[in-house]
């Protein structure tokens, strides 16, 4: 169904990927100039908490501090109330994070966060889907701080989150037009299946609400320029990343969300264009309401579910 009412709030920044809500109503962002702001639920007033000094993305709250995935500076930590940035994580299983996306915060603790690709940062982040390199890594910090590899060969590994059980990590892959999940209990752990498969654009950020759902954004429809160019030979998807980023394809201004239960079960999904908001990367549900962000505009919006 499409978008019904749409508030679409301005923040002094471009491009707020990920948003996380507090108990107030007040949402967390990250902007492309490093700065983490935290809006109040009117927009009226943004307070800016920290600089990352790099490229913050996707946040989740850990005890009394917010987690950070940083596309160049790595896994920080930063508290609530603002202040100085912590550093966890820069590597893993010796590489060094190319472009660190995303994270899930387990019960304990355990933070799982995506790495998209190995070749490509987030300047480049069109050149990995052209090329459909399927580097993106999925990895695990433990309570105690060490860093481990789950999984890899992720289509452009993207968003992250875990159902109420903790029984396996969504990760969503972009450039595969799907969302897998790597499992951690039970007879299954360790095999990787799919969550939802064969989307009708590219997944982005994911969540799980207060209602149990896990959401999961699609940033555009599928570009069927793209399309093509991914199913030929590699050395002519090289060259057409060579191309300017102006004569490459680009996201369509539609977007949308989509709700499913922990199997897989579509409940939800608003699909449409959003007047002044498009690009839509980042998704919470709090209390029957969705909260979004952008990577390309200079705004947040919140709907009802």
């Amino acid at each position: 169904m499409a978008f019904g009412e749409v508030t679409v709030i301005p923040v002094n920044g471009h491009g707020p990927e990920d948003v996380v809500v507090d108990d107030q109503g007040r949402v967390y962002t990250g902007v492309d100039d490093g700065r983490i702001l935290r809006v109040s639920p009117d927009g009226k007033r943004i307070d800016v908490l920290g600089d990352t000094g790099g490229r913050p993305l996707g946040l989740e709250f850990y005890g009394d501090d917010l987690l950070i995935c940083d596309a160049k500076a790595g896994l920080l930590t930063m508290p609530l109330a603002g202040g100085d940035i912590t550093t966890l994580a820069t590597s893993a299983v010796g590489l060094d994070f190319v472009f660190c996306n995303n994270a899930a915060v387990a019960a304990d603790g355990t933070v799982y966060f995506t790495d998209s690709s190995r070749r490509f940062g987030i300047e480049k982040w069109r050149d990995d889907l052209i090329e459909q390199t399927g580097g993106g890594r999925l990895l695990r910090r433990t309570p105690d701080g060490k860093i481990e590899q789950l999984a890899d060969g992720f289509q452009f590994a993207n968003g992250v989150a875990l159902p109420p059980d903790e029984s396996y990590v969504a990760v969503a892959e972009t450039g595969a037009y799907r969302v897998a999940r790597v499992w951690l209990t039970g007879d299954r752990a360790g095999t990787r299946d799919y969550l939802v498969d064969d989307l009708w654009g590219y997944p982005d950020n994911i969540s799980t609400g207060s209602d149990g759902l896990i959401w999961i954004t699609v940033a555009s429809p599928k570009v069927p320029a793209l399309s093509l160019i991914q199913k030929l030979p590699a050395p002519l998807r090289a060259g057409v990343r060579a191309l300017p980023t102006s004569l490459q394809p680009a996201p369509a201004r539609e977007c949308g969300v989509r709700g499913v239960t922990p199997d897989g079960k579509q409940v939800h999904e608003l699909r449409g264009e959003i007047d002044g908001f498009h690009v839509l990367v980042g998704v919470r549900e709090r209390a029957g309401k969705l909260y979004f962000g952008s990577l390309e505009d200079n705004a947040i919006a919140v709907t009802s579910v």
